[in-house]
């Protein structure tokens, strides 16, 4: 195997707000180590190209499980669940060896403990599997999915208030997300899976990728959930809780801009299907990416939300977006009727044909109702 050197973590700046979070997990860390503790790999999908991928994952300290036997299966494949997700200490800058292809990759953890690497990697399209060890951490494998080179097509959907339906005011869902163990207690947004499911059968190969700003430490839970209410598999596109080096909370809004920034970069040739709800910000941060990169939007299916949805999401977008790129929005309450308007936009249709060219957007008109 081929082994590479980690890159040394950065100096830890001196803001306020970050010194507060180091002294927080310093004070978990010598707690957690106390009661014997032991450093996890937490994996997470990943995806990629035939010439590279990125590689996601975590580094935490948690319960030691035994090392046979189906608790451990258990735990490596779901994940640590509930309020422990956000209790457990993480490692920060921790070193991981990143084996695929035969290769061994020497990479580095952010501050927050989290893996997030591209690493240079020749794999054949559809699902791969990498390994991923730290240090006396038992080795765990993380899927990831390799889009094909001639894709041109594919989804990126947000989550909360557009798949799935948590029915509870904006400032509360973080706690929810935090202290609801079972994926249960969420509801599935009506017809949005069979929508989905449609999409990708009759656009076969095409990535589909799960945007939201939520945090890395539910990402166990949300997997059970699409793969429980038969969503199409595909990565999740989370962000990290707690300061940056110039402010208190990270934003979700210039999480989502980045990663779609992200992948019109590492995807020039793919079109996507922009799917989100006028729960606040999808309309705006979905219309300026169409505006920045026309070439990479095929269109945007935005879900409406009901009135008592949106006075639990804070009140609808204020219906400002820009949609003069030229890709087509259209809205509808669930998923039937999102697919529907698709059909007619020629997305969704009974055969396996190629895309055809999708109509100017003043061809088509935007329906808000």
């Amino acid at each position: 195997m081929h082994s590479k050197t980690p890159v040394e973590g950065p100096v830890e700046p001196q803001h306020l707000a970050v010194r507060l979070e180091s002294a927080l997990q310093a004070w978990q860390i010598r707690r957690s180590l106390a009661k014997g503790y032991v450093r996890t790999v937490l994996p997470y999908t990943g995806y990629g190209s035939t010439s590279w991928i990125r590689v996601l994952g975590r580094v935490v300290l948690s319960k030691p499980v035994r090392d046979d036997g189906p608790e451990t299966l258990k735990t490596l494949r779901e994940g640590i669940r509930g309020w422990r997700n956000f209790m457990s200490p993480p490692i920060r800058y921790a070193t991981v060896t990143v084996e695929v292809a035969g290769e061994s990759h020497r990479v580095s953890a952010d501050r927050g403990g989290v893996i997030d690497v591209r690493i240079p990697v020749q794999l054949p399209a559809g699902t791969n599997t990498v390994r991923l060890t730290s240090d006396s951490s038992a080795t765990v494998e993380s899927t990831v999915f390799v889009f094909p080179d001639d894709a041109e097509f594919g989804v990126v959907s947000d989550i909360d208030d557009t798949v799935m339906v948590t029915a509870l005011p904006r400032p509360l869902l973080a706690a929810w997300n935090t202290f609801v163990v079972d994926e249960h207690a969420r509801n599935a947004t009506p017809g949005m899976s069979v929508m989905m499911e449609r999409v990708t059968q009759q656009h076969q190969g095409a990535p589909v990728l799960y945007l939201s700003t939520g945090a890395w430490n539910v990402a166990p839970t949300l997997t059970r959930f699409l793969s429980r209410n038969l969503y199409p598999a595909g990565p999740l596109l989370l962000t990290d809780w707690g300061p940056t080096l110039d402010r208190w909370f990270r934003s979700g809004v210039e999480h989502k801009r980045s990663s779609l920034a992200r992948l019109a970069r590492e995807f020039p040739n793919i079109k996507w299907l922009l799917v989100g709800d006028d729960g606040q910000h999808d309309e705006a941060i979905y219309s300026e990416f169409s505006r920045t990169h026309p070439d990479n939007v095929l269109a945007v299916a935005i879900r409406q939300l009901s009135v008592g949805e949106a006075v639990l999401a804070g009140g609808r977008s204020s219906d400002t977006a820009d949609r003069s790129s030229g890709a087509p929005w259209i809205y509808a309450p669930d998923g039937a009727g999102i697919a529907e308007k698709l059909e007619h936009l020629g997305i969704l249709r009974s055969d396996h044909a190629a895309i055809p060219e999708v109509p100017d957007a003043g061809e088509v008109a935007t329906e808000n109702s």
